[in-house]
């Protein structure tokens, strides 16, 4: 009997593109990836948390804990952001797929860019206050959030160059 061949869905896609997205990122502690899509299901964007432009791996600290200039917090953009900055066209009324659920200031980015929905896959930092922060902006301009957790979890380490 042949084998069914497997059809992703437009939300596993595009939740796989943001996977392979954040292996773009050299943050040892957290990689995060976004695609943005426009209605007709066009990839208008991509962004993994990284450094400006013109940076490199090793001109800032990827340190989480510490003084704020010693951080990684004062100089990282993170993958949302980069990804509506890398957006082709105009991102007003696309959905924002990301790794991670968005923080209050990728939060703010995401409304003030005209994004109409973001679908997240892990929420792992539900319970903190940046969080919760980016709830109650997305609440209040009508953003549709919701999880989506993929199906396929693909494993990039069997594969060497």
């Amino acid at each position: 009997m042949a084998e069914k061949n497997l059809i992703l869905s437009w939300d596993e896609a595009f939740m796989q593109i943001a996977q392979v997205m954040a292996l773009r990122s050299k943050d040892p502690h957290t990689q995060a990836g976004a695609v943005i899509v426009d209605d007709d299901k066009i990839v208008v964007g991509l962004g993994y948390n990284g450094w400006v432009r013109g940076s490199e791996a090793d001109d800032f600290p990827w340190e989480r804990e510490g003084g704020f200039l010693d951080t990684k917090y004062a100089y990282v953009v993170h993958a949302e952001e980069n990804a509506v900055y890398n957006s082709n066209k105009s991102t007003k009324g696309c959905v924002l797929y990301c790794t991670l659920f968005p923080c209050n200031e990728c939060t703010k980015t995401i409304v003030q860019k005209g994004i109409k929905e973001v679908v997240y896959n892990s929420d792992q930092y539900h319970d903190t206050e940046i969080c919760q922060a980016s709830r109650k902006i997305l609440q209040a301009a009508g953003i549709k959030c919701r999880q989506y957790n993929t199906e396929y979890k693909i494993d990039f380490t069997k594969h060497e160059k």
